[in-house]
């Protein structure tokens, strides 16, 4: 038995609305300003009618529920509230285009949605001519009465207060699947448990010392693993206040961590970046952050420069979503090594190995890998992926990251490279292959190639070379307009060069470290 036992997510939510009854659990702030508060009691009463609402419509067991919501109350709401009747919640990144969100959706079985009217045209069946195969939409943040649509909060609101079916639940039972780009071209859905969940809250919390009187503040989407596993769950662990914003905005980031009085918050490159072409305020210090986790390497003037400038200091963690968490860290107390990325946490063990699996001695470059144990420290599998899951998990619970780093001689770890064919966007996984496929579907073009470089602001851009049919050519404009259509934003190319041809391996591979 771990420490997790056989407690879900139900079971947390009930316990923390008894001890933490009246305690300020959540603070949101919209795009508008506009803020919100719920006590522990009050967000237990709203999940408890979600889930009402949800037993209404006939959602069974392990059913799969889609969910694509911006930054609010809401998706807490609909993510516990399946979670307390054994559903499963499948969420869906915002920016994602129709047919990104049709591959989710048919992959995960789901015939149910919340959406934001937003999103309509993508689930509304009239405007499009591939039906998703969802029956239901439930329009959330909203109080119009959309034909075809039911509305989230005012069915939610005549539902009662308390559950009202109470169905068996036990801590491997599958409460997420969350979608997230690896290396081929369609994302794979990273299964998730309620011991996943409860773990990986568990862990955070340990792993910066969360208490009761913190207060955490986040701008990471909240269908990504930063805002669920990194910030909510430990938050909720520790009885502790979550302040989630609903968009980052350089300009006000930091004003919002002073206002709302934050100790614990987090971010990435980006906003570090952008942070710092802020006009410089006398205020900037004036604040009760005592640890900002960062997830991925910085150069070392940058960092330096950021710590001074706001007077924090960076916790480094490394993870991903397979993971659940930053495995791999500084301690919180004593020695940081930067840049080291720091050394296994409690509960997990940390490997280099070679291609063959072998485990290689100190300051030698291999794979990283990370032993736990599946569905309860490590994802459980890839959702109907037998074949993918095989890849990276390994018999003994050894999980292969695909990031290139090695370790020195004192046991600290160093980040090297990223996946191949990985582009890492201002926090965004993108597939360079499936940018490549959708570039080869265009009629005049005859191949692709797609590459991440170095960008100030967003860790790194995306670069596509093309080579045209025989005959043929594109503008720019033209190549970017057939991409915007095709792709979520974040992952059209900011620059395209055309070429005759490819450097190429023995057997024909294109060679892309010899491309830019």
């Amino acid at each position: 038995m771990d420490i997790v036992g056989n407690q879900t997510l139900r079971d947390l939510w009930d316990e923390l609305a008894r001890i933490y009854s009246q305690k300020t659990g959540l603070v949101f702030e919209d795009c508008s300003g506009g803020v919100s508060e719920f006590t522990y009691s009050q967000l237990n009463e709203e999940i408890n009618k979600a889930a009402n609402l949800f037993l209404d419509l006939g959602i069974k067991k392990d059913e799969k529920v889609a969910v694509q919501l911006y930054n609010c109350p809401e998706f807490l709401m609909c993510w516990f509230g399946l979670a307390k009747i054994g559903a499963v919640i499948v969420p869906i990144n915002t920016k994602y285009t129709q047919e990104e969100v049709g591959y989710i959706v048919k992959k995960s079985g789901a015939v149910t949605a919340v959406i934001e009217e937003d999103f309509l045209p993508i689930y509304d069946r009239s405007e499009s001519n591939d039906d998703l195969g969802i029956k239901t939409i439930l329009l959330a943040r909203s109080e119009k009465q959309i034909p075809g649509t039911i509305n989230f909060m005012k069915n939610k609101q005549i539902q009662p207060g308390e559950l009202k079916e109470s169905r068996l639940l036990c801590s491997d039972d599958v409460a997420e699947i969350l979608f997230t780009s690896g290396t081929t071209s369609k994302p794979k859905g990273v299964v998730l448990t309620h011991c996943n969940l409860i773990y990986a809250g568990i862990f955070t919390a340990w792993q910066v010392s969360l208490r009761h009187e913190d207060r955490y503040l986040t701008i990471m989407p909240a269908f990504h693993v930063d805002f669920q596993l990194n910030a909510l769950m430990p938050v909720l662990i520790a009885g502790a206040t979550m302040i989630a914003v609903e968009k980052y905005s350089a300009r006000m980031f930091w004003k919002q961590v002073c206002r709302y009085k934050t100790t614990i918050t987090e971010a990435i490159p980006m906003m570090a970046r952008t942070m710092m072409m802020q006009p410089q305020q006398e205020w900037e210090k004036d604040h009760c952050v005592r640890e900002m986790f960062f997830y991925l390497p910085f150069p070392n003037q940058d960092k330096k420069a950021f710590e001074e400038r706001f007077h924090v200091r960076l916790l480094t963690s490394y993870g991903s979503t397979e993971s659940l968490v930053g495995v791999i860290g500084d301690p919180l107390y004593g020695e940081r090594n930067w840049p080291s990325i720091g050394k296994p946490a409690l509960s997990y063990e940390a490997k280099i190995v070679d291609e063959e699996g072998n485990e290689l001695p100190p300051n030698q470059i291999g794979e990283i890998c990370i032993k736990g144990v599946p569905g309860r420290t490590l994802m459980k599998e890839y959702y109907l992926d037998p074949e993918a899951t095989a890849k990276i998990l390994k018999p003994g619970g050894w999980l292969h990251m695909g990031d290139k780093g090695y370790v020195d001689e004192a046991g600290w770890f160093y980040f090297v490279d990223r996946k191949v064919n990985m582009i890492k966007r201002s926090g965004e996984n993108i597939s360079a292959t499936e940018i490549e496929n959708i570039l080869m579907c265009h009629p005049k073009i005859a191949e692709a190639a797609v590459i991440g470089v170095p960008d100030p602001i967003s860790d790194q851009a995306v670069k596509a070379y093309l080579i045209f049919k025989d005959g043929e050519e594109l503008s720019t404009e033209e190549i970017l307009e057939y991409c915007k259509g095709r792709m979520a934003e974040f992952k059209v190319p900011s620059f395209i060069e055309i070429r005759t041809s490819f450097p190429r391996t023995c057997t024909g591979k294109i060679q892309k470290k010899l491309l830019n």
